[in-house]
């Protein structure tokens, strides 16, 4: 499903791919096995829906860094669709129903409704979902969590909270996991530091690869000479372990199209497709601006490719799937370039199930929750917030309202929230055309004049993006905002990104009297 001009040689990044890849499988991997525990589903799906969303979605995707599988935000549902249908064979059925009327959504174009959110509100979710990772991992860096690994709620399935289970965790620390994490985030602080950055080693291997070898071996020495520090298989990766082909096959679960008659099966489906369909246009959009190259996903397409990655997940056994922000921001923070890295995360992850399991079930999670520490400080780094702040109040507001939201709910109900404050700030201003368009031919190049009205708020993001997306290749573009009283902190950031990437179709661009802003990236 590569579009005309996307392929490319993907061989030419694989230096930095293959490395995004591997962090983004060993992030991948416990997640898909917390989040197939809390469903209330066989283990196996959720590895079944991670290689889906790598070796499939992937390359139907428009997208080059998302990275697609099992999500936490789908849990709750997941767990009520099984039980309302009563058996796991009849939520596969939903599943798959659920893929079908994501391909309708993208053939019916309903992609263009990830453009309607504010930045405030996705960079309010990002910064939110950094502090989540690090909240929600300290239990696991100090081995004194039960609860699975990758569960996002506030409301925990133990009766606690995000921040209750902190403090049980300093009354209940495992000491050995606490040294392993220690050690784990040490290593990954340096592995990135400029110091070392110089040396071709520590570009060449990633610092996750590292964490995970030393994290084994030193919990291996605590086995051979120190057993009071032994870290116990409750805290260590939990991989189903197969001998054969065979056996693989034994545990792939089946759709029961005896279903199809029960009535509860659609809203089951319908419910699945319009809250993965919705995660999943925020992620690409979060995710978007987080690519340091500002490429943009065409959301159309990727409802597209998400719906025939649940149409396959849920044939062969797997949840249902979204693109990740957890998984994305991994394989940014990484140095990723294309979507080979996440096609690589779906390949390691079906080799561990056949060949790696026994190994990759040493792994301590302390290990991978320093990982993911890094990862959540990169997406909450204070340098962001400083940015809002200078913003202003209509910028800053939704931002921080956003991240509390989410912090105290879930992912869903924190972007409504945000977005109802941001809208707020937008209707309190008058609504105007957007822009005047005007095209005229020179020998030289065409020059498309557009001319923005005074008062230009996110909800003319859309048009104006789309116009923008459909200017002619080789042509001269005035973008000219001298009339403009207040220009939409979106829409300049839009623009400042068609700036960026305009010279890829040879478009000269021209601003006059258009602010300019940075673009978020985490390097």
């Amino acid at each position: 499903m590569l579009e005309k001009g996307e392929s490319k040689n993907y061989l030419a990044t694989l230096g930095k791919d293959f490395p995004s890849g591997l962090v983004v499988f060993l992030v991948a991997l416990p997640l898909c096995l917390g989040i197939a525990l809390a469903s209330g589903a066989p283990l196996f799906s959720g590895i079944i829906t991670g290689v889906v969303g790598g070796v499939i979605v992937a390359w139907l995707s428009g997208s080059q860094l998302s990275v697609s599988g099992p999500a936490a935000g789908l849990t709750v549902i997941v767990l009520n669709g099984i039980e309302t249908l009563q058996s796991f064979d009849a939520f596969l059925l939903a599943v798959v129903l659920a893929g079908v009327l994501q391909v309708a959504l993208g053939f019916l174009k309903a992609g263009v409704i990830g453009l309607y959110f504010p930045s405030s509100v996705i960079k309010g979710m990002l910064a939110a979902i950094g502090l989540i990772l690090i909240l929600k991992q300290i239990p696991h860096f100090m081995g004194a969590d039960d609860d699975f690994f990758g569960e996002m709620q506030f409301f925990q399935p133990d009766g606690r909270t995000t921040f209750s289970e902190i403090g049980y965790a300093f009354s209940a620390i495992n000491v050995g996991a606490l040294v392993i994490g220690i050690v784990s985030l040490v290593i990954l602080i340096g592995w990135d530091s400029a110091a070392l950055k110089k040396y071709k080693f520590f570009k060449l291997v990633p610092g996750a690869l590292v964490v995970v070898l030393t994290s084994i071996g030193l919990n291996q020495l605590f086995i051979a000479s120190f057993p009071e520090l032994i870290v116990g298989a409750q805290h260590l990766v939990s991989l189903p372990e197969m001998s054969s082909i065979t056996e693989l096959g034994q545990e792939l679960s089946f759709p029961d199209f005896g279903a199809i008659t029960n009535p509860q099966l659609y809203v089951v489906a319908f419910t699945i497709a319009i809250v993965a369909s919705l995660e999943t246009l925020l992620s690409v959009e979060a995710i978007d601006k987080l690519d340091p190259h500002k490429r943009r996903t065409p959301n159309n397409r990727e409802l597209l490719a998400q719906g025939v990655g649940n149409i396959t997940a849920g044939l062969i056994g797997g949840l249902p799937m979204t693109a990740v922000i957890v998984r994305g921001s991994a394989n940014v923070a990484s140095g990723a370039e294309s979507k080979m890295s996440a096609f690589i995360h779906g390949v390691l992850l079906l080799l561990s199930v056949l060949f790696l399991a026994s190994f990759l079930n040493l792994i301590p999670l302390s290990a991978l929750a320093a990982v993911l520490l890094v990862v959540g400080f990169k997406l909450t780094k204070p340098a962001l917030y400083k940015a809002q702040i200078k913003l202003g109040s209509e910028q800053f507001i939704p931002f921080i309202v956003t991240i509390v939201a989410i912090l105290f709910t879930d992912l869903l109900v924190g972007i409504c929230i945000g977005l109802a404050v941001g809208i707020f700030f937008i209707l309190k201003a008058n609504y105007k055309s957007p822009y005047f368009y005007h095209k005229e031919e020179h020998r030289e190049r065409e020059i498309i004049r557009i001319k923005l009205s005074e008062h230009v708020s996110f909800l003319n993001k859309a048009s104006i993006v789309l116009t923008l997306e459909h200017m002619p290749k080789n042509s001269h573009v005035v973008i000219d905002g001298e009339n403009s009283e207040y220009i939409d902190y979106d829409v300049l950031e839009a623009i400042q990104a068609f700036k960026k990437t305009a010279h890829e179709r040879n478009i000269v661009v021209e601003l006059i009297n258009i602010k300019d802003v940075s673009v978020m990236d985490l390097h």
